[in-house]
């Protein structure tokens, strides 16, 4: 592909056309370019369209994000499958000679998206394969335009950002060396020069914002290098940075002062950005950070004090918090607390005024109720003030529980007086008191159990009966919605301590709620009902089951599909939730409402399908689809067919239009019903409509369909094997291997299908081709031989083993090369036996194994022979010792999200849990695998064809007592 206008204008009109509204318009498009984004210089194509000042800056924009999207998709793919690089390194060497003084003079809505793509390059190439970006990035700070220094330092905090979660590691540290022998000087260097120009510029407006914004981003890469460790070089220049810390905190310039409320300014992300980072020298580094120390607990605390409660100050606010709990937490400093006045004044000053709830929260209640629910009960208010006021009353809580005690029990007293002077006037006091109670009372918890450890001191029942019960009682659902939610969280958060009782009694009042007009307090009922559900007692039984749940079941099922209809809630993640956790808990006792509630969910099914939007939503419906499906056909498996009725023209019309973000659900839901068909007779022919597109190469292509795929076609070959082979689809069936043995990610999804077609394909087809198979495994062997595939390689031999024979296998392996067999023993089983993890594998190996130590003549001869006192030796360390952990994952994360060809996310593979697949133990008759050993050797002892004792002798002491206690379990001798 040449870089000419000619292509540049066609390019153009592409991606003009993937903006379009019409899927007929879009998605043709999408596709193409998709198709030819790996010919050679699509990519330097791409950044000389957005190069083009001439052209129309969507479609510039639209360029950036296809050029990032192509870079995450393709610049490390080859990395995970060992397959062909995806992009030529002349492309690669072009990209990164260019792309950094591209984005440096680029808008700033191609700036974002270039340096993003730099991140992505970087992630993966810098700096061994990059070195000179470093220097680069360096060099433009001395430009003096702050436009380039600012997108240099947006690079540069994109590319350093993961140092903050990264793990440890020598490469980590050799990396950040290299970073900070390169940028902690420039960096500080401009520290001070841009502190400098901020006195220089100060009656200049529009260059103060600029530089402030360069502050901003200084300190945010200021962050990055210091996350893992305490670089030697800031610690040696720690009265700078502290010092201009300092002076940020308190600098107020008058200019940059926002009328907006609500959106922070660049001074508020200033101070914000300050506030952040000596909360991690005050958690990290409070040894050198103890000089400082109260001089910035000074500073925050009159920033607090003097800082409204506008939503554009809440993050400062809430990091400005997060360091006084951090402070607070530190032995050395609770003196500086310790004083009953100074905790009366941050409760009166600090506290109360960030726990009460603001218009702007009442108006997020009201107006975006998910932004609401997300930040209340889901843990994403991080940077919220009242979830950062309520970590600090748990920390000083905790460490001056007594005082605390009194100080709170005063205000708590106080709220609640003001509330029933007049409940309607005053009910955001009430609101206020059940906040402070929940952070006063909590010690600790999980988001699967609530809160599970509380301080002794607040009596959470007895609070639970006198103001939370009687606010869930009143007959008026719709009345003060604010207050009723916070009354049902209560609940929710304190499960654990409130006990079966309680919760028993406001089980009805949370049921009698999902009608309720506000979509918090009918999201925060059903959410409540569905972890009440789910909870258990010491003996893993649950505690409220069918038998509890029953006289309320009707009501409950049909409140919630009830409030599916009502508006906004159509798509409610929580009531579906609910449904499918009822429908789990009831199980048989469901039944009587499957006729009116499956005809619900398939209409909802269709109705989604046309725009999918809520992928949680979306999840839960499939959940109860596939657990609606397993309640009713194990009463009656033949209903299967009542389902296949239904769901077949939703599943079709779903394929058809190739909704990528159902494929994964579609697929296992199919093959949860050709599972439940299993063994009542052959495959209906609608399924064998869809067999040939299940293997179409662009379905593989799509990381979340392959292990939902790889099931499907594996439940084909265990029923219908005879059709595949008179279809002739055998070798698209072994492509699918060949392409997942190549792939680190997928290697054990191709063991397994291939296991699956030793297991049921005609034996004279399949053997034939069982040669080429072992060529391919050993290839992938010789290129990357991960802990994973080791694992893999060794259960597939020992099942091949037990399927036909050691004979057999060594044959096979001895006529692709003479004397393999040997080698696929000494460095592979001997070695690597002990990493097998799983208990079923664990098995199939120890019987493979034994039978290959006795059943196997060419294990006697002369070139085997050495191996096998060692392989029993390995057999017995399977046994005795505990599995070998492996490594992390080494495919990449399996569940990432990565980017699909539209440059939209591509949908991950998430299992559900109402369709997990059966363990299948293909030696189920086998209980013991040490006596199988056992006993296999006393025969082969018995039937003279080896010297078992002279066999054995090489044996260290412990392993032959190990194995006269397998055979005194067995009840064998083996001498």
């Amino acid at each position: 592909m040449e870089v000419t206008d000619a292509n540049l204008q066609l390019l153009a009109g592409y991606l003009q056309q993937t903006l379009s509204a019409d899927p007929n318009v879009r998605r043709p498009a999408e596709k193409l370019l998709e198709s030819t984004e790996l010919q050679q210089n699509y990519p330097v194509l791409l950044l000389n369209l957005i190069d083009k000042a001439q052209m129309d800056m969507t479609t510039r924009v639209a360029g950036a994000i296809a050029f990032k999207n192509y870079v995450k998709r393709n610049w490390a793919a080859h990395e995970d499958s060992d397959g062909p690089n995806r992009i030529h390194e002349s492309d690669r060497n072009t990209i990164k000679s260019l792309i950094v003084t591209l984005m440096l003079h680029s808008p700033l809505a191609l700036q974002k998206q270039l340096s993003d793509a730099v991140s992505i390059i970087g992630k993966h190439d810098f700096p061994k394969k990059w070195p000179q970006l470093i220097d680069e990035m360096v060099e433009r700070f001395a430009s003096g335009d702050f436009n380039v220094i600012n997108g240099v330092l947006q690079t540069a905090h994109s590319l350093f950002k993961r140092y903050r979660y990264e793990f440890k590691s020598q490469a980590l540290w050799e990396e950040i060396k290299f970073v900070l022998d390169r940028m902690a000087k420039p960096l500080t260097d401009l520290l001070q020069a841009t502190m400098q120009l901020t006195k220089v510029h100060e009656n200049n407006p529009e260059a103060l914002k600029v530089i402030y914004g360069s502050l901003v981003l200084v300190n945010k890469v200021f962050y990055s290098l210091n996350s893992q460790d305490l670089p030697e070089f800031f610690e040696d220049n720690m009265n700078i940075w502290m010092g201009a810390f300092l002076q940020q905190l308190a600098v107020d310039v008058p200019s940059l002062r926002s009328d907006d409320d609500e959106d922070a300014g660049v001074l508020e992300h200033l101070r914000t950005q300050v506030c952040e980072n000596v909360c991690l020298y005050a958690k990290k580094y409070d040894e050198e950070f103890k000089p400082f120390m109260e001089q910035f607990v000074t500073a925050v605390w009159e920033l607090l004090v003097k800082t409204s409660l506008h939503t554009k100050y809440d993050a400062l606010v809430s990091h400005s918090l997060q360091f006084l709990s951090v402070v607070a937490e530190r032995k050395h400093y609770q003196t500086i607390f310790e004083n009953p006045e100074i905790l009366a004044r941050i409760c009166d000053k600090v506290v109360i005024p960030n726990l009460d709830i603001r218009p702007s929260d009442e108006e997020i209640f009201e107006d975006s109720p998910e932004e609401y629910i997300r930040r209340d009960i889901e843990g994403s208010d991080i940077d919220t003030r009242r979830r950062a006021a309520c970590d600090l009353v748990k920390t000083l809580s905790i460490n001056f529980e007594q005082k605390i005690f009194g100080i709170f029990g005063q205000y708590l007293e106080i709220l609640l007086t003001k509330y029933k002077e007049n409940p309607a006037a005053n009910w955001r006091s009430k609101d206020t008191a059940i906040y402070l109670v929940t952070s006063w009372a909590s010690r600790g918890g999980t988001q699967k159990h609530g809160i599970t450890q509380t301080s002794a001191l607040v009596p959470l029942p007895e609070f639970c009966a006198q103001q939370i019960i009687p606010e869930l009682e009143r007959p008026n659902i719709n009345e003060i919605p604010v207050l009723k939610a916070a009354a049902i969280k209560y609940v929710m958060v304190f499960r654990t301590i409130l006990g079966p009782q309680i919760l028993a009694n406001c089980l009805p009042q949370l049921i009698r709620h999902l009608p309720a007009e506000s979509i918090v307090v009918h999201s925060y009922a059903a959410c409540s009902v569905e972890k009440i559900l789910t909870m258990r007692d010491a003996s893993n039984a649950v505690v409220f089951g069918p038998q509890i749940l029953g006289p309320h079941a009707n009501p409950l099922i049909s409140g919630l599909f009830a409030t599916l209809a009502l508006q906004g809630s159509a798509e409610n993640e929580y009531v579906m939730k609910a449904i499918m956790r009822s429908f789990h808990v009831l199980q048989s006792a469901s039944m009587p409402f499957m006729g009116v509630a499956l005809p619900r969910l398939t209409e909802i099914l269709t109705q989604v399908a046309k725009n999918p939007s809520r992928p949680h939503f979306n999840h839960y419906l499939f959940e109860t689809l596939a657990l609606s499906i397993k309640i009713v056909c194990q009463a009656d498996a033949s209903a299967v067919s009542s389902f296949e009725e239904v769901l077949f023209p939703v599943f079709q019309g779903i394929l058809q239009q190739d909704i990528v973000e159902f494929l994964p659900y579609v697929f296992q839901m199919l093959s949860v019903l050709l599972e439940v068909r299993e063994g009542t007779g052959p495959i209906p022919e609608p399924y064998w409509a869809l067999f040939p597109c299940l293997l179409s190469p662009t379905l593989w292509d799509r990381t979340g369909n392959v292990t939902p795929l790889i099931r499907l076609i594996s439940a084909f070959i265990k029923q219908g094997a005879s059709q595949i082979q008179t279809l002739g689809k055998l070798n698209g069936i072994l492509g699918i291997f060949q392409k997942m043995i190549a792939s680190k990610a997928n290697d054990h999804e191709g063991f397994y299908l291939l296991q699956k077609l030793l297991s049921y394909y005609p034996a004279a087809e399949i053997q034939a081709s069982m040669r080429q198979v072992f060529g391919l495994l050993f290839h992938r062997l010789s290129l990357s031989k991960t802990p994973k595939y080791i694992t893999g390689i060794i259960v597939f031999f020992s099942f091949y083993i037990i399927k036909y024979s050691g004979g057999q296998l060594a044959q096979l392996i001895d006529e692709i090369q003479p004397g393999m067999f040997g080698m696929l023993l000494e460095r592979v089983f001997i070695t690597d036996l002990s990493k097998v993890i799983k208990d079923l594998e664990r098995k199939q190996v120890a019987v493979g194994v034994t039978k290959l130590l006795t059943e196997t003549p060419e294990m006697l001869q002369p070139q085997y022979a050495a191996f096998w006192p060692r392989l029993l030796h390995s057999l017995i360390d399977l046994f005795e010792r505990p599995p070998e952990k492996l490594p992390a994952f080494d495919g990449g994360d399996a569940g990432a999200v990565a980017e699909d060809g539209d440059g939209s996310y591509q949908v991950a593979f998430a299992q559900l849990t109402h369709a997990q697949p059966k363990q299948e133990d293909l030696l189920a008759e086998i209980s013991d695998a040490r006596q199988y050993l056992a006993a296999r050797l006393s025969k082969f002892s018995q039937s003279g064809t080896g010297d078992l004792p002279t066999m054995l002798a090489p044996l260290e002491p412990d392993y032959k007592q190990a194995l006269q206690k397998y055979c005194d379990q067995a009840g064998v001798r083996i001498g």
